[in-house]
């Protein structure tokens, strides 16, 4: 007898693309001085319900029609709690009917949001999905020093013999997987914070430009003592970053090591959502999409260099459709340390010229799961004005993992 059910074959999928992107711009978290975050009185649930609103309302959007509302988030915990991804639904002030999910990769949690977004539309479930990813570092540090009571790993990883493989001392601590993964290739220090001048060099140019003008989302805050201001910009990136300044900054997790707080991502606060739809269900509101999203990638690996993720989960994506690493036109590679894109474009043989054409992370930000949404997003709008069409954004992941998504301009 038959099967009943029809599977689709990859032929027969629809086409998911992105619609449009938009995020809130990012702030400077600091954790043990939450006053001086302009964001200390904001929470990012509220920040991303805002921008969902915005991407709704410029586009027209019927929230009846909205077949998921996905969030990816590192800490569900304290505020940033997701109630499996409803109280964004419900701060968004849209109907009962739009389902949710809050979903953990860590710092891949933004990316995994569009992973799963895009093959519920691929394969029929939904027309449109909003896919977006949050953090609040004052409030909610990815750091025990802050936050004691919130990541409680089993005593077996630092006891039992069969589990001592997985270095949890070290992959725990973000900057010792960082020094870890540096050990094992032949990059300087100056190599590090050449790259890291470089991010900080290209951010202000995109700034100056106005480039970021086209994905920001205003934002207005208080300030201690009563004074209101409009932010409008990435808060980490510095124009007069010298390379001078950068290598006079000392080891920030390892004494002995060449890791500094100049070389690595800052702590940040920020909300970022892309919107998706069938290529059809796009075309039959009379939308331009950014880019169609051709193939995803997910990778797991050693989790004490976590850093290396992003090759293997985009060789995965590559492999997926037949391509090659050189035939991508521009990559979006997450700076979460600078040693992660200087290792990715060696493996995967990339011209550095291609990487991070308006900036990184250690320039922009990395407020975690609002990373992954980010870089695709921006990677589109990039993609747009070079007049290229293929694009690969990925990223590392704490526990060992990586994440990737390969998008075509349209």
């Amino acid at each position: 007898m038959p099967s009943r059910l029809a599977y689709k074959k990859e032929a027969d999928m629809a086409d998911a693309v992105i619609v449009d992107f938009l995020r809130i711009p990012f702030s400077r978290s600091r954790p043990a001085q939450p006053d001086r975050d302009v964001y200390n009185g904001l929470r990012m649930d509220e920040c991303l319900a805002r921008v969902v609103k915005e991407l709704i309302a410029r586009n027209n959007v019927n929230p009846e029609e909205i077949g998921d509302m996905i969030t990816g988030c590192s800490l569900q915990m304290r505020e940033n709690f997701l109630m499996g991804g409803r109280t964004i639904v419900m701060l968004s002030e849209l109907p009962f009917s739009v389902p949710a999910q809050g979903t953990d990769r860590v710092c891949i949690s933004g990316m995994s949001a569009l992973h799963q977004g895009a093959m519920e539309i691929m394969l029929d479930y939904s027309d449109i999905v909003l896919a977006g990813g949050m953090e609040h570092m004052t409030h909610v540090a990815l750091d025990p020093t802050y936050n004691p009571d919130l990541m409680n790993v089993s005593p077996r990883f630092f006891s039992d013999e069969n589990l001592k493989k997985y270095e949890l001392q070290t992959a725990l601590s973000m900057g010792l997987t960082a020094e870890k993964l540096f050990s094992q290739t032949d990059f300087t220090r100056e190599d590090m914070d050449s790259w890291s001048l470089g991010s900080h060099r290209k951010a202000a140019a995109a700034v100056e430009s106005g480039y970021f003008e086209g994905e920001l989302l205003p934002v207005e805050v208080t300030l201690e003592g009563g004074e209101t201001k409009v932010i409008t910009s990435d808060l980490s990136i510095r124009a007069d970053t010298t390379i001078e300044g950068l290598a006079s900054l000392r080891p920030a997790f390892n004494p002995e090591g060449q890791i500094t707080a100049g070389n690595s991502s800052p702590l940040n606060a920020g909300a970022s959502s892309v919107l998706m739809m069938s290529a059809e269900k796009a075309k039959s509101m009379g939308l331009s999409p950014l880019a169609k999203i051709v193939s995803l990638g997910w990778a797991g690996v050693d989790p004490s260099i976590m850093g290396v993720g992003p090759v293997p989960a985009s060789k995965k994506a590559l492999d997926k459709i037949g391509m090659k690493a050189d035939e991508i036109d521009f990559w979006e590679i997450n700076e979460a340390f600078s040693i992660v894109p200087l290792y990715a474009i060696k493996e995967l043989g990339l011209d550095p010229d291609r990487v991070n054409a308006r900036g990184g992370a250690v320039a922009i930000g990395h407020p975690l799961a609002a990373s992954g949404p980010r870089i695709t997003g921006t990677l589109a709008r990039i993609l747009k004005e070079e007049g290229a069409r293929y694009g690969a954004a990925t990223l590392c992941g704490g526990g060992g993992q990586g994440g990737t998504v390969i998008i075509e301009s349209l």
